[in-house]
């Protein structure tokens, strides 16, 4: 069994890739209704906290999940399901995280919307430069021989555009956008979560029989992003809003952008998607815990604790 995930191959079925494609591009959609050019800008007023912010995202998580990598020494494929999903953006859940966990809210969505623009290039190239240092990720890079090109291209078609359109909607109608913002995203989330469920079916006995594999892998992965996201920020010594941003941005990271490029490039390669379901799934469970915990503060847990 150990030997067969880095063969398995999971399955859509037909037009699920194109149902996943669809989905999410509806979900970034609604997210920019949400974004402006500010939201840019903020660089400018605030640009340590933002540049420590993209440098934790796109430059100390996959530094540090190639440290996981050699010290855990997995299996090729999912070590490659880490690459990715460390190589993806922010999630689109990160925003409502940082506001649950009383962190920088306009940092946050800072993030998000340089992240995500700047995700069409840093993605593809971040994964490849990453997973090409460790040897038997590399084997596998090598022989599927990924058209970076192509990467790009569904990048910039899933995010990008709708990012776009979505901005210049804002812009010119944002009566308009805010009250059509959380209905495009719900329905998004709706829509990718019925998606989810229907190839978790089809899966079903694939899951089960693997997932145990990479449980442990992500729980370690997902808690360094968290612990190293903060402890990057408390380095630079950020207020604690930024540090608590920082962390959550750093931690909950587009997994589905990551399952739609390993279906799109990898054919679906089991252990690569397995990694990015259960991360999907497990960064939701820490972004509730770390929101509630951050929320609650120190001294209304310790009643909580001493009243238990």
């Amino acid at each position: 069994m150990n030997e067969s995930i880095d063969a398995l191959q999971l399955n859509l079925g037909d037009g699920g890739l194109l149902a996943m494609n669809i989905s999410l591009a509806f979900i970034m959609f609604g997210v920019a209704l949400e974004l402006t050019v500010g939201d840019f800008r903020r660089l400018s007023k605030e640009p340590k906290s933002t540049l420590v912010g993209i440098f934790s995202q796109f430059v100390f998580l996959p530094a540090i999940t190639l440290l996981l990598v050699l010290f855990f020494e997995p299996h090729p494929s999912m070590a490659l399901g880490m690459f990715m999903v460390a190589a993806c953006p922010g999630g689109n859940i990160s925003n409502f995280f940082s506001l649950l966990a009383k962190g920088n809210a306009a940092l946050s969505v800072s993030m998000t919307a340089i992240a995500t623009l700047a995700a069409i290039v840093i993605t593809p190239f971040n994964f490849t430069l990453w997973a090409s240092m460790y040897g038997p990720t590399n084997v596998i890079l090598k022989e599927i021989h990924i058209n970076l090109w192509e990467v790009f291209k569904i990048i910039g078609l899933i995010l990008g555009l709708p990012l776009f359109f979505g901005m210049m909607v804002r812009h010119f109608r944002e009566q308009w956008a805010s009250k059509i913002a959380n209905w495009i995203k719900g329905f998004g989330v709706i829509f990718f979560s019925g998606f989810v469920l229907v190839a978790f079916a089809m899966n079903f006995d694939n899951f089960i029989n693997y997932v145990h594999l990479v449980i442990g892998l992500v729980f370690f992965h997902n808690a360094f992003a968290l612990t190293g996201g903060y402890g990057l920020a408390s380095l630079f010594n950020l207020p604690e809003p930024d540090r608590k941003s920082i962390a959550i941005e750093t931690g909950i990271q587009n997994s589905g952008l990551g399952l739609l490029l390993i279906f799109n490039f990898f054919d679906g390669l089991g252990g690569m998607a397995l990694v990015a379901a259960w991360w999907g799934i497990w960064h939701i469970i820490t972004g509730l815990g770390i929101g509630w915990y951050w929320s609650m503060g120190k001294s209304a847990l310790q009643r909580v604790i001493s009243n238990a």
